[in-house]
């Protein structure tokens, strides 16, 4: 087990939540009647969905945070790094569901999952982070201060990780997959394009270039003890593979080459990201549209027909606060929450946002109240609970 995976867990998991939940509040679908009591006008809308995207990620790459985060150490257990997640994703006026959480969270770990296993090299692994955070820079492009925390954790990544040697990414590769060995959820976006079978576990591609530094398989060359070819043999390698293109940067500015780790949500096409679990679902053809106008229903995009109507009170209330629901009607919602296995069950957060002291002292008693007995070793409980102290002042 490598102590170096746990930086590159979070970062990579928390932008693909960050994917998810820009493009949601994006297409927001605000009934008609309810139009007129908050002002729902597209730069309303947006100006909300930034505040959002702001607050998540400013506690997210919060220095002291990051700082616990960096050392080496274990991973967490799942249960811990998933009471993580929650935290982070209610650090803002945003309110979600217990039963929209786990397919939030479910959706993120099964997206970073299929970037891990297609990635040529275990070194490109960096290059799939590098692709999440070139996403957030974007995100925060316009509020500098936000801005600077990103790129000082960008070169963090770059100062730990591009000295690694092949071994180590392998090792970190490893740590990874032994992380989500047992997550085998269904996600139709995955179904649909034949990249996931029934049973929840990805196809693997037999096509495409190699990795970068290596050779097109098919060729044996046998040489003598002075070094000399002697012979060369050929063979099918059952596959149709192509010579390597070129390597990604691994600067903080570059073109990173492999798309693993972009945005997937953005992509203007009729999918379906309804996730067959453990819970029931039901989704609607939606297509997506990266500028939607909020009040139309038929330009939701592709999570918005997971996720029901966005409630917003008027900013002067004090119990002003966004409610993001990740299913089709509150019913379904009801449903999966009712069937939630014991094991998920974690108390419903609810944060103020009528000044953002007020959620960052929610978030620091939550933070510090959590206590982990599950899976987790007497080392990764510790450092859990030091991650999560060291939020207390956020």
């Amino acid at each position: 087990m490598s102590s170096r995976t746990l930086p590159l867990l979070f970062i990579n998991l928390g932008g693909e939540m960050l994917y998810i939940l820009d493009q949601r509040l994006r297409a927001q679908n605000i009934p008609a009647d309810k139009a007129k009591k908050v002002f729902a006008i597209a730069g309303w809308i947006d100006e909300d969905r930034k505040r959002v995207m702001n607050d998540i990620i400013t506690t997210m790459f919060n220095k002291k945070f990051l700082e616990e985060l960096f050392k080496p150490q274990e991973l967490y257990s799942k249960k811990a790094l998933r009471t993580v997640f929650d935290r982070l994703a209610h650090a803002s006026i945003m309110r979600l569901n217990q039963a929209s959480m786990d397919k939030l969270y479910d959706l993120m770990t099964m997206a970073f999952k299929y970037q891990v296993l297609l990635c040529p090299r275990p070194k490109d692994i960096l290059l799939v982070s590098f692709n999440h955070l070139d996403a957030i820079k974007d995100f925060v492009k316009d509020t500098p201060s936000i801005l600077s925390q990103v790129d000082e954790t960008f070169q963090q990544l770059i100062e730990m990780y591009t000295p690694l040697s092949s071994g180590e990414f392998q090792l970190i590769r490893q740590t990874l997959l032994i992380f989500f060995q047992d997550m085998h959820i269904r996600v139709s976006i995955f179904l649909k394009d034949k990249v996931q079978n029934s049973n929840g576990r990805f196809v693997l591609p037999t096509s495409g270039p190699v990795p970068h530094g290596t050779q097109v398989p098919g060729l044996i060359r046998m040489f003598s003890c002075t070094g000399e070819e002697v012979t060369r043999l050929q063979f099918s390698n059952g596959g149709n593979y192509t010579s390597a293109v070129r390597e990604g940067s691994f600067e903080i500015f570059g073109d990173r080459v492999t798309k693993l780790g972009t945005n997937m949500y953005s992509v203007s096409r009729p999918v379906e990201t309804h996730m067959s679990g453990t819970s029931k679902s039901s989704a609607q053809h939606t297509k997506v549209n990266t500028a939607p106008n909020p009040l139309a229903k038929e330009e939701l995009n592709l999570l918005a027909k997971l996720m029901g109507g966005l409630e917003v009170q008027k900013p002067g209330n004090a119990d002003s606060r966004f409610r993001v629901n990740l299913f089709a009607t509150d019913e379904e919602e009801e449903e999966a929450l009712i069937s939630r296995p014991d094991e998920l069950a974690y108390g419903v957060i609810k944060i103020q946002a009528t000044k953002d002291q007020q959620a960052n002292a929610e978030l620091a008693k939550i933070m510090g109240e959590f206590t982990e007995s599950g899976d987790q070793s007497p080392s990764a409980s510790s450092k859990g609970d030091d991650l999560l102290a060291m939020m207390d002042g956020l």
